[in-house]
């Protein structure tokens, strides 16, 4: 039993060699990604389509404002009532057309980059069960205080090859 015992104490430091650990730069992997470049794209186009939009509606407002101040004098009473509420409508409509275009925008926005973290992490998987690695940890965060070059495994360039970059 004393063997037995001597011989799992000896064996013990070279089994904790035997571990590999690894780490990435996401920093380095996430900008020069293709599908990176396509959402941003996508999402400027879209922050496009909502501003020209917005400005649309803005023009529109400003045009009868301009209408109605021009009018307001000659107007009845009661049409002038209804031109002041068609106004505050329509100006309502667009500060919500605003709240609406950003929660869209927002959640386009998580969707794409969701759709990316989940590129990454297959490949950081795919890295991972390859070499075998215990752990590969993100470096570009800064949450990780230290990662040791030298016991660590830099895989940045192995998750871009999996990525087919």
């Amino acid at each position: 039993m004393k063997k037995f015992l001597l011989a799992i104490l000896l064996m013990a430091p070279l089994s904790i060699f035997a571990q590999k650990f690894a780490h990435f730069d996401l920093s380095q992997v996430i900008p020069n990604m293709k599908e990176y470049t396509a959402a941003q794209a996508e999402l400027e186009n879209l922050a496009t389509q909502y501003s020209d939009d917005l400005k649309r509606m803005q023009e529109e407002f400003q045009k009868k404002y301009e209408d109605f101040q021009k009018q307001e004098a000659n107007l009845l009473e009661n049409v002038k009532q209804r031109r002041v509420t068609e106004l505050q409508e329509l100006d309502q409509r667009i500060q919500q057309t605003a709240q609406d275009n950003q929660v869209a925008y927002q959640k386009a926005q998580n969707e794409k980059l969701q759709e990316i973290n989940n590129l990454v992490m297959a490949a950081v998987k795919k890295v991972g069960e390859a070499g075998s690695y215990i752990y590969i940890v993100d470096i570009s965060t800064g949450a990780i205080p230290f990662v040791n070059p030298t016991l660590s495994t830099d895989v940045t360039a192995d998750i871009k090859k999996a990525l087919g970059m």
